[in-house]
């Protein structure tokens, strides 16, 4: 199925719900209504806010359809508009004053006098009443004020509410209805196959404008246009170089913005990459919301705020990880539903496709069980399974997202989603940080081992997996450079205690990178402080940290590599974290100490302001 048809068909799916408007109408943010007087006379503006956040928020109303308003000539919106249009009345940007907009009110009254004309509806003729009686000069008197401008507001007739006391506003009037349908029948274009549904059908010649996706203009993107003649063919202009109906057109537009807007379920912030994903209805209704419901919570785990709540959702995620049936999660789930998942980036005036997938639910839930298994490192790092978002975060400068490499994050949720190689860019990303004297995290440690297992898996070049925990057997040579170069680290400390520059503050990006050239220097330091350790009351544990050096020498062998390659930087990485962090039940307790002795990191070793 294309992305334009899964979204015709997640806008029917809604609408069977009533959670969007019909055909010809969109849900806009509307702040205040205007009550109107039988004879247009303006009473007091009443707000009409949202409660539900920490303040209150203009509401999501189903209004006559908006659309994009280019260049320099006024466009008015039916029945609603920002005051700049419905009162002629703006903010000015620079100084923040009242300023009056005569174009576009010129424009927002001769729409109404037009479509209104000849009407013998109350509330209609009241608005025209207000259009003739209007003017800049009444704006105190009538209630309004600046911290009002430039918000949308819609019109109201004085007592017109409906059955449950709700305001009736005039765009929901029968007789707006019918005018407004008469207009949007009027304004159909050529007939024309339509490419999403199949049928000859009017073809739109402008698509509706995208909001919500992250860095795009605030008044909305194009996912489908043709804004140059270079971008068209045949002498066809706009949307008939692609004809998509306007139906299919309003569905598609109505269903994304609903996935994007404010407080949604089905969409999720990855880096620049704004993700909205829903579910196909044919194995029901329940199926499709509790597919949509653990795919949230899988990509973007619920931040729990005790360790009771942080167990309990591993507990309930911990089947996926485990590569088990999806209905020991949940008995609704079917893993036969069909996903899809769009990810969207903007792009100066138009929106760019990420990336698009679609695959039944079961097999998107092991691509991501599989990366929790890939991720997999001991210790733990998270208290509950790490987000995408966070995940990209470790390869940014200060961990803030704004400072994640373009395209990364896209990559590695593509990777994530379909079980494929991760972005090569980002083992070497998280070892640029890392080298940078970032410090070496669980996460960046477990995504080193998880770009490394991943590679060697899809590879063709097979190598041996990478341990999850500490392994004192492990051959390799950049992991028992870490393992070595975290052992030297806690001699340091446990010799001098708190010093200004570690041996990791300065060393580790050389270490890793070319071995060779400051091993020696830090072996031969080494002995000074073993020295101080044997001398002072810390002679066991000397003599435990000489052990571990060499156990771990024993297997490099006499000469030390000139270089590693990137991949065994990551392996460095990985050593490293093992052995600093290890619990004592990765390794037996060496000889002569207490049966309780860290195996890797003695605590009189790792206690340190600088950590």
């Amino acid at each position: 199925m294309t992305m334009l048809a899964a979204l015709n068909g997640y806008y029917d799916r809604l609408a069977d719900r009533g959670d969007v408007p019909p055909f010809g109408y969109s849900t806009e943010r509307i702040a205040y209504f205007i009550t109107l007087s039988p004879t247009g006379e303006p009473m007091k503006p009443e707000p009409w806010q949202s409660l539900s956040g920490k303040k209150p928020e203009p509401r999501p109303t189903a209004v006559p359809q908006s659309f994009k308003r280019p260049g320099i000539t006024p466009r008015s919106f039916f029945l609603w508009d920002n005051t700049k249009f419905a009162l002629g009345l703006g903010l000015d940007k620079t100084t923040k004053r009242r300023v009056a907009h005569p174009a576009n009110w010129a424009a927002f009254q001769a729409l109404h006098r037009r479509l209104l004309a000849g009407t013998e509806d109350a509330g209609l003729l009241a608005l025209l009443g207000f259009l003739d009686a209007w003017s800049e000069e009444r704006f105190e008197a009538a209630g309004f004020t600046d911290a009002m401008l430039d918000q949308n507001m819609v019109f109201m007739l004085d007592g017109d509410r409906n059955e449950s006391g709700q305001p009736r506003f005039l765009h929901d009037r029968p007789a707006a209805r019918r005018i407004w349908e008469r207009q949007v029948a009027d304004g159909a274009g050529s007939e024309s196959l339509c490419l999403v549904t199949g049928t000859v059908q009017p073809v739109a010649r402008l698509h509706p404008a995208i909001k919500g996706v992250m860095g795009a203009q605030s008044s909305g993107a194009s996912i489908v246009s043709f804004n140059n003649d270079a971008f068209e063919s045949y002498g066809k202009a706009q949307g008939l170089n692609a004809p998509v109906s306007e139906a299919a057109a309003f569905g598609y537009g109505t269903a994304l913005n609903a996935m994007l807007a404010r407080g949604s379920g089905n969409r999720l912030q990855v880096g620049d990459a704004t993700v909205v994903f829903w579910a196909d209805t044919s194995g029901g209704e329940a199926a499709a919301q509790a597919a949509e419901t653990l795919f949230a919570d899988l990509l973007d785990p619920p931040r729990p705020d005790e360790a009771g709540e942080a167990q309990k959702i591993k507990d309930t995620l911990r089947p996926l990880g485990e590569g088990r049936p999806l209905r020991e999660i949940d008995p609704k789930l079917d893993e036969r539903t069909r996903f899809f998942i769009l990810g969207l980036s903007p792009n100066i005036a138009r929106l760019s496709v990420r990336f698009w997938l679609e695959d039944s639910f079961g097999a998107v839930a092991e691509h991501i069980g599989q990366h929790w298994r890939d991720l997999e490192i001991k210790p733990d790092p998270w208290r509950t399974a790490p987000s995408a978002w966070a995940l990209s975060c470790e390869t940014a400068l200060q961990r803030k997202s704004d400072n994640v490499a373009p395209l990364l994050a896209g990559e590695l949720m593509r990777a994530i989603l379909t079980g494929g190689r991760y972005p090569r860019s980002l083992l070497a990303a998280v070892i640029t940080r890392i080298r940078a004297g970032d410090e070496i995290t669980g996460a960046k440690a477990a995504l080193c081992k998880a770009c490394l297992t991943r590679d060697s898996r899809l590879g063709s070049k097979k190598e041996e997996e990478l341990p999850v925990s500490l392994n004192r057997d492990e051959a390799n040579a950049g992991y028992r450079l870490g393992r070595l170069f975290a052992v030297l680290e806690n001699t340091q400390r446990a010799a001098l205690g708190k010093v200004n520059a570690s041996i990791r503050d300065r060393y580790f990006g050389a270490a890793s990178a070319t071995p060779a050239s400051v091993f020696p220097m830090l072996l031969r330091n080494s002995t000074h402080h073993l020295a101080v350790l044997r001398k002072g009351d810390k002679a066991r544990l000397g003599g435990w940290l000489e052990g571990e050096m060499a156990q771990i020498l024993g297997g490099i062998g006499t000469l030390f590599p000139r270089s590693l390659r990137i991949e065994d930087q990551g392996r460095f990485a990985i050593g490293y974290y093992h052995q600093r962090y290890a619990g004592k039940a990765d390794a037996p307790a060496p000889s002569g100490l207490p049966s309780d002795a860290p195996a890797a990191a003695p605590a009189a070793a790792t206690t340190d302001s600088e950590d």
